[in-house]
């Protein structure tokens, strides 16, 4: 292997090739589930170098088949599935592509913006923001994940009940395939109906079919007006109720809408005492609103006004205060935000990102309740998520008192089972946001149809016939 070493060098210098010394940034997985080892870890400065690098690799993958040379994209290193840290092999180069930082351009009149990958997403946000504009991807990670990484998983977070996924905020791609072939799909055309949108292909496939080097994203006007408001709700029946009251008295509006259950916001409570998380003793659920007004704030709170008062005569919501401030509001955002932290000061745990229609999420939480209750006697769940759009963050915490570790250990595979039975039972999926990684790859075949797991190997066949580019993620080997 010693030949591939020096010619990563010649691209992007000898500082950019890194083998020795601390990187555990690089090889360890956010959530400490998983500790790779690469044979190195590169970092290009421009798409013409991740060409090179991929050529590179994919050339001594040919002369040396049996290598088990192969390239795992990496942008942030916040993912949730172990999809962006190498394995233990010590064949993997990561590709880091922090390096790739540029805003190439602002397009105020086509309201785009042209990034590289390595662009961190709140940075996104603050430039779009200088411009005049709203760059509406928002998550936890926001401060650390990248934009390649969000195209990659197709991210989703907080606001996809107004503005959709990652994928919908993309019009176009910059891409070096597995060959190490550069495609320029940059382009901020709205309508391009010439052929398959390779674009598409790309997006979520977390780095098993190519590199996303930049990407051309949609902006928005900023709007006038943003307000938030914190309500209780009876049940989760109530939460899916207080949302179509939403829809109908906010429209478009309503760009934010969260649902958090009093154990995951106790534990914000114990483990982040400044944050004084309001009402959460009060009710089995909280709600988290956000109302995005293009006219006006008086406009603005006049609407949320109406919408909670309707939603109190309907008994949907029980009690509610509306942010007076922006620091108000940050502060509401920062709780429902601080549930995965807070879990993580908790302990170990089973996280599963989940989808199901939002008319029987209620359902779905009721019976799968049940039967993890029944399964493990003292079970916590932790469950909050982004009702506006069906996703729940369903996790499961050891008993009190328990090993963490070892409950993780020994019951894993049994609370899955349950957990990704009852989503199948519901019509839901087992991964809406976080993706497929290396954690959920071998229930894929159990909860994806055969048809479909044969067009996604048949395309990854076309697109990297070598297996060079992040193997054993998506799809099993």
């Amino acid at each position: 292997m010693k030949p591939l070493l020096p010619e990563l060098r010649a691209i992007v210098g000898d500082a950019h090739v890194l083998t020795t010394g601390d990187l555990s940034a690089w090889t360890n997985d956010w959530r400490k589930r998983a500790q790779g080892k690469p044979l190195a870890v590169v970092q290009p400065a421009t798409t013409q170098e991740v060409a090179r690098i991929v050529k590179a690799c994919a050339a001594y993958r040919t002369m040396h088949p049996h290598s088990g040379i192969s390239i795992v994209p990496q942008g942030g290193n916040t993912g949730l599935v172990v999809g962006s840290t190498p394995d233990a092999s010590g064949q993997q180069i990561v590709l880091s592509l922090q390096r790739l930082n540029a805003v190439r351009q602002i397009d105020p009149a086509n309201l785009t913006l042209t990034a590289e990958a390595g662009c961190i997403l709140q940075t996104l946000q603050q430039r779009a923001h200088e411009a005049g504009y709203l760059f509406p991807l928002s998550l936890a990670a926001e401060g650390s994940c990248t934009l390649g990484g969000n195209l990659g998983s197709n991210a989703g977070g907080t606001q996809v009940v107004r503005w959709g996924n990652a994928r919908e905020l993309c019009l176009g791609l910059e891409v070096v395939t597995a060959q190490g072939d550069i495609w320029n799909g940059l382009s901020g055309l709205r309508k391009d109906n010439t052929g398959y949108d390779l674009r598409h292909l790309f997006i979520g496939s977390e780095g098993t079919l190519g590199v996303i080097t930049a990407a051309t994203m949609k902006l928005s006007p900023l709007p006038a007006a943003q307000l938030t408001a914190w309500a209780t709700v009876p049940s989760l029946q109530s939460a899916v109720q207080l949302l179509g009251l939403a829809h109908h008295h906010l429209g478009a509006g309503l760009t934010g809408f969260e649902v958090m259950g009093q154990f995951a916001l106790s534990l914000v409570q114990q483990h982040f005492k400044a944050l004084r998380v309001p009402l959460w003793q009060d009710a089995p659920f909280c709600v988290l609103l956000e109302n995005s007004d293009h006219e006006s704030e008086p406009h603005a709170r006049a609407r949320f006004e109406a919408l909670l008062e309707a939603a109190l005569s309907d008994g949907c919501v029980s009690d509610a205060v509306v942010a007076e401030n922006l620091t108000q509001a940050k502060t509401l955002w920062q709780i429902r935000e601080s549930i995965p932290l807070a879990q993580a000061e908790e302990g170990l745990n089973i996280k599963h990102d989940i989808s199901v229609p939002i008319s029987s999420i209620p359902a779905f939480v009721q019976a799968t309740d049940a039967l993890l209750a029944a399964a493990i006697a003292g079970v916590r769940l932790v469950n909050f998520g982004h009702l506006g759009d069906g996703n729940l963050h369903y996790n499961v915490q050891a008993p009190l008192g328990g090993d963490a570790a070892a409950f993780l250990h020994a019951r894993e595979p049994e609370v899955n089972r349950i957990v990704f039975d009852s989503v199948a039972a519901f019509g839901g999926s087992i991964s809406a946001e976080h993706g497929i990684g290396s954690l959920k790859v071998e229930h894929l075949a159990y909860y994806k149809s055969p048809v479909a797991l044969g067009l996604m190997r048949s395309i990854k066949q076309a697109l990297d016939p070598l297996n060079v580019m992040n193997p054993g993620r998506v799809l099993a080997p």
